[in-house]
């Protein structure tokens, strides 16, 4: 499980039904398209922060770990936006506003599908996107096959430098991906073995009720939604 998943399970906002959610951050990245870059942008960011830390009590380190990487490949894009390198060294080819405002709307936009995804499990997403059996259960066997085969990975790596095996060198990476491949293999086999043992079909039948939304929660986002856009066109 990864810790996107983990957090989602022990949440607070777990047991929620999905469209409540979903309305939220998917109307939070509509406005983050919709709205200019300043203000509407930063109201975004501070409103789905806001619902992901005292909304749905999301630790700020978890949140604010789960947002670094994405907000680092952003600041990344928006510097390569208006600098570049020349013979005479690093030299600005574009006024900075010209990345300030993408990268707001990258950042705002992050910030709502992280809201979802810190508040609903995978699964419950998977469930939600109405696949044919077959795919949303190879979906989530694949999804679940390859976060254990990176716990594998990660166990492998820290035995190895306990045991000084020069992590880091091309060669210990080699020794590391020609131990790790037989592992993966005798993984899936098991997990084969073990589901025709259990007499597989072809689905893996789950009860998972939906709980209906309450129209008091659906009135209350609409409401912020409402006040994420008039606060931007009252600031602008």
């Amino acid at each position: 499980m990864t810790a996107l998943d983990r957090i989602a399970h022990a949440g607070r906002w777990r047991r929620l039904p999905l469209a409540e959610k979903a309305l939220l951050a998917l109307g939070l990245l509509a406005l983050a398209l919709i709205l200019p870059p300043w203000p509407g942008a930063v109201l975004v960011l501070a409103a789905a922060a806001l619902a992901a830390l005292a909304g749905a009590r999301v630790p700020p380190g978890a949140w604010l770990g789960a947002f670094a990487a994405p907000a680092a490949f952003i600041a990344t894009g928006a510097l390569a936006l208006v600098v570049t390198w020349g013979e005479d060294g690093l030299a600005l080819v574009a006024e900075p506003l010209v990345a300030v405002r993408p990268a707001l709307r990258a950042l705002a936009a992050t910030a709502a599908l992280l809201l979802l995804a810190l508040t609903t499990p995978a699964p419950v997403l998977v469930k939600a996107l109405r696949l044919p059996p077959e795919l949303a259960d190879l979906a989530l066997a694949l999804y679940r096959f390859l976060f254990g085969l990176l716990d594998t990975l990660r166990a492998m790596q820290a035995a190895q430098q306990a045991r000084l095996g020069g992590a880091g060198s091309i060669r210990s990476a080699g020794l590391l991906a020609a131990a790790l491949l037989p592992r993966a293999l005798e993984r899936a086999r098991r997990l084969e073995i073990g589901l025709a043992a259990r007499l597989h079909t072809g689905t893996l039948d789950t009860l998972a009720a939906e709980p209906a939304p309450s129209p008091r929660r659906l009135a209350a986002i609409a409401i912020l939604l409402a006040a994420v856009a008039g606060g931007a066109a009252w600031l602008q």
